[in-house]
C-alpha cells in the first residue's frame, strides 16, 4: 500500500512500514531505542510488535496507566524520569506504541526531553491511526481540560499495522470511526457517503483515505493558523462534553469519539442555523451518528455545566468562542461566532 508523504515524515502501512522502520533505525545511529506502552498495549500489542515488527533490540520499555485520566503532567514526569534514569540522551529514539492518549503524551515527552529527541508513533487504535498520531499535535490535559499543554512537533514516521485493531473492543473501534466520518463532513462528501452506511472499522483503504484527508489539510496549514482549524469540527462542544463526563462521577466516562459524535450533531445544528446547512443534511448527520453512537442523557443542569467549560477551548481568542461549522457536507468554515441562545436549542435538538 502506498505511503502518505507529510511535511517532514511519512505514514507507512503494513510490510512497507516494517521495512521503513528497519531501514531508518539502521541508518540513524541511535544511542538507545526506548518503547512507551500502556497496560493494554503491553499485554495485547507489545508481543506482536517485538516478534513481527521491530528487529532491533529494545533498551528499555516503560508502561504508563491507560485512560484519558492519566494524560497529564504527572504521567509525563514519570516518563521523563524513566528516560533520565535509563541514560536517555539526545540521540535516543522513543517509540510510542498505543492509542491517542499515549501518542499525544509520548510525543510531548519526546519533544521536551533534552529539548527534543526523535519519536515514532505506532498507533494501535483506530482513533490514533486516523487522527491522533498524525499531524504533529502533542500534549496533555490540564485537570479535565483537554489538550491545554502541548506543542506541535512532527514524528520521524508513523507506522500503521491494522492487525492491532483486532485487539480492540467494538466500542474502541467505533470511537475512531467518528473521526473518519468527520473527515468526510469537513472535506469530502463522497467519502462521507461511502462511510456512513458501511460501518467497516478495519478497511485499510478507508483508513488510508482518512489519513490522506487529514494530511492534506495539515500540509496546507501545519500550525493551525487557518485551514487546519476545520479538523476541529465537533470538538468545541465535544471536548466540553468529554471533560464534563470525565470530572463528574455520576456520568459515564465517554471515549473521545463518543463525545465528538455528540459535538458533531450539536454543531451541525448550529451550522443549519448560521451557515445554511440544509435541513436534510442535518437530519442525515444526526441519524448517522445516533446509529453508531447511542444517545447520551444530558439534562439541563448537565448542559449548563458543559457550556461553562467552553471558555477553556483552545480555539478561543479575545474572549470569543470560535466554532467550525458546515456550509454543506464536505465544506467547512472556521472562526464562526455563535449566539449563546443557540446552544440550548442545539442540545434540545440532540435530545429530540
Amino acid at each position: 500500500m502506498e505511503s502518505i508523504i507529510s511535511q517532514s515524515y511519512e505514514v507507512h502501512f503494513g510490510e512497507l512500514a516494517k521495512a521503513a522502520l528497519k531501514q531508518h533505525i539502521a541508518k540513524s545511529g541511535y544511542s538507545k531505542v526506548f518503547v512507551l506502552v500502556d497496560g493494554n498495549t503491553k499485554k495485547h500489542c507489545l508481543p506482536f510488535f517485538k516478534k513481527e515488527i521491530l528487529e532491533h533490540p529494545i533498551d528499555s520499555i516503560f508502561e504508563i496507566e491507560s485512560g484519558e485520566e492519566n494524560k497529564n503532567i504527572g504521567t509525563c514526569m514519570k516518563v521523563w524520569e524513566w528516560l533520565s534514569n535509563v541514560d536517555g540522551d539526545r540521540k535516543s529514539l522513543l517509540i510510542n506504541l498505543g492509542g491517542g492518549v499515549l501518542t499525544d503524551l509520548g510525543g510531548f515527552v519526546a519533544s521536551t526531553f533534552k529539548r527534543g529527541i526523535d519519536f515514532i508513533n505506532i498507533p494501535t487504535t483506530l482513533l490514533s491511526m486516523v487522527d491522533a498520531s498524525v499531524g504533529g499535535k502533542t500534549g496533555v490535559d490540564l485537570g479535565v481540560l483537554k489538550n491545554q499543554i502541548g506543542v506541535i512537533n512532527q514524528p520521524v514516521m508513523v507506522l500503521v499495522f491494522t492487525e492491532f485493531l483486532q485487539t480492540l473492543e467494538p466500542r474502541q473501534r467505533i470511537s475512531g470511526y467518528a473521526e473518519m466520518l468527520k473527515h468526510g463532513l469537513i472535506a469530502d462528501s463522497d467519502y462521507w457517503k461511502q462511510l456512513k452506511d458501511k460501518g467497516d472499522f478495519t478497511d485499510v483503504m478507508k483508513i488510508q483515505e482518512s489519513i490522506a484527508i487529514k494530511n492534506n489539510v495539515v500540509l496546507q496549514d501545519p500550525t493551525e493558523k487557518g485551514l487546519r482549524k476545520i479538523l476541529n469540527f465537533g470538538h468545541t462542544l465535544g471536548h466540553a462534553i468529554e471533560s464534563y463526563c470525565l470530572e463528574n462521577p455520576e456520568k459515564k466516562t465517554l471515549l473521545h469519539g463518543e463525545a465528538i459524535a455528540i459535538g458533531m450533531i450539536l454543531e451541525a445544528y448550529l451550522s443549519h442555523e448560521l451557515k445554511g446547512l440544509p435541513k436534510l443534511s442535518l437530519e442525515e448527520i444526526k441519524e448517522t451518528f445516533l446509529h453508531y453512537f447511542p444517545s447520551v442523557d444530558l439534562d439541563d443542569n448537565d448542559v449548563d455545566s458543559i457550556l461553562k467549560l467552553l471558555k477553556f477551548d483552545k480555539k478561543n481568542t479575545h474572549g470569543d468562542i470560535n466554532f467550525v461549522l458546515l456550509q454543506s457536507i464536505g465544506e467547512a468554515a472556521s472562526d464562526i461566532k455563535v449566539p449563546e441562545e443557540l446552544f440550548q436549542k442545539a442540545f434540545a435538538y440532540y435530545r429530540e
